[in-house]
């Protein structure tokens, strides 16, 4: 067991005070950072953090196996990245002005952690109605690890896995790149979602997976009086999947964040407000940088979708007609309650729609029916405003769901529209009416843009898609 002692002076006492009693998080001064506990034989991090005198307790326990030798001068940098962006889920509680953090920060975390908060919390902040653009972060400078002379290998990859289009694609993209492809699944302890084992076991890959356990008192936060919002998840997910990577030998992990990731749905006070900030190029590039100056030995790290659209993952999960029968992206199969979850998809949910939306240029109407068991989104006159709002026609801003970029979702639904077996899909063609004079008349050429590259990316070229390769 590894860990650094509390020193009586800075630490607040974990029995004080009563968490039970009344929360005002107007009056909270500081969130600190506690020191971490790893325990190599068993794979568990303890991650404590502190709002005043407060004490919140995560526990995360990797897979480790028997009697395998943990390199902790490799792994306990990558551990303290998970605790660093780990306690955004218990700053939320009050939002403190100040953020004191033990052992110093280099450049490019003291980066990555102030936009983690600002940014990654920019939804929270906009719901309600904060402003953290001030938000002090207090470190000593710490100096950057000294570069590896040996870049990564790319032989043995780790990719989070979520059962959606997107991790679907990745996977059946990069598999053949590698010599030993893995998946890697976050979930509560003991806990299993059908909704990404089912088609992870399609894959016929390995899973790797870590248990996360959050403290239960930020499950109470409406009743304990905390405040409470979205939080930058993917970016905790990150960071657990490279600690887990190191702890298995791997050398690369590969995301599924695609390029509309990096478009927001509001801007407030100047800043653009993104629910999917952490999956977002400035996220990956952050990271990145944090990573390199973080870790001894060479990670790799980026989002094989990077640089392409929604429309363009969906073209190609159309001919991944293995996995169309176990995908399932809706909400409800996600409740943290097992009992809460769908085992099919709701079809009424903004991500229902949207892959509904997203899937019909190129999937049959029979084929999607089927896919949504018969309760497909576009056969929902009472959706007919939710599809207007991802198109961008209802005045209503783009929903804080993880769905694409506004017009990437026209095209899709002009082109679906154009299908034989769409004509008499009523929503689909009155949807389809508002947004063509919104297009350009032919849209070949909007519809091969979106089937290219749409930006930058950080994709190594043995993993570039041959389609793209110069």
């Amino acid at each position: 067991m590894l860990s650094r002692p509390d020193s009586p002076a800075d630490s607040p006492d974990p029995d004080s005070p009563d968490p039970d009693q009344p929360f005002d998080a107007d009056r909270v001064a500081e969130f600190r950072y506690l020191p971490i506990e790893f325990d190599s034989s068993s794979g568990l991090l303890t991650c404590r953090y502190a709002l005043d005198e407060l004490v919140f307790e995560e526990l995360i326990e990797f897979d480790v196996a028997a009697g395998a030798a943990v390199d902790l001068e490799a792994v306990m940098p990558a551990l303290r990245l998970v605790h660093l962006l780990a306690g955004i889920s218990y700053y939320k509680a009050a939002a403190p002005p100040r953020i004191v953090v033990d052992g110093g920060l280099t450049p490019a975390q003291r980066a990555l952690l102030h936009a983690f908060y600002v940014d990654g919390l920019g939804e929270y902040a906009y719901q309600n109605d904060l402003d953290l653009s001030g938000l002090d972060i207090v470190a000593e400078d710490a100096e950057p690890v000294v570069a590896p002379e040996v870049g990564p290998t790319h032989r043995r990859i780790l990719v989070p896995f979520g059962g959606g289009v997107d991790s679907i694609v990745t996977v059946d993209g990069v598999r053949g790149a590698a010599e030993d492809t893995a998946l890697f699944v976050v979930a509560r302890r003991g806990d299993l979602y059908d909704a990404i084992e089912a088609p992870a076991a399609v894959t016929g890959l390995k899973i790797l997976r870590a248990s996360r356990v959050i403290d239960p008192k930020v499950l109470r936060s409406r009743e304990l009086g905390y405040r409470n919002g979205h939080v930058p998840v993917t970016g905790v997910i990150s960071a657990i999947t490279v600690a887990a990577a190191l702890l298995d030998g791997r050398d690369t992990v590969i995301m599924s964040n695609e390029w509309s990731a990096s478009s927001g749905n509001v801007e407030r006070n100047g800043r653009l407000v993104n629910h999917q900030w952490s999956k977002s190029l400035a996220f990956e590039d952050l990271f990145r940088a944090a990573l390199a100056e973080t870790l001894p030995v060479p990670v790799d790290y980026f989002s094989w979708l990077r640089a392409t659209s929604e429309l363009w993952v969906a073209n190609r999960f159309a001919g991944l007609t293995e996995f169309h029968s176990t995908f399932r992206s809706c909400n409800r199969s996600f409740h943290i309650n097992p009992a809460d979850r769908l085992d099919h998809w709701c079809g009424v949910c903004d991500k229902c729609a949207f892959i509904d939306l997203i899937a019909s240029p190129y999937l049959s109407q029979a084929a999607l029916a089927e896919v949504f068991d018969g309760n497909e989104p576009w056969a929902n006159p009472e959706l007919t405003d939710t599809f207007r709002t991802l198109v961008g026609v209802s005045g209503d801003i783009k929903p804080f769901e993880c769905v694409g970029d506004v017009d990437e979702c026209r095209v899709a639904v002009v082109l679906a529209a154009g299908r034989a077996d769409r004509a008499d899909c009523a929503v689909l063609q009155q949807v389809a009416d508002e947004v063509r004079p919104l297009l350009p008349d032919d849209l070949s050429a909007i519809e091969a843009q979106l089937l290219g590259l749409m930006g930058p990316h950080r994709v190594p070229e043995v993993f570039v898609p041959a389609e793209f390769r110069s």
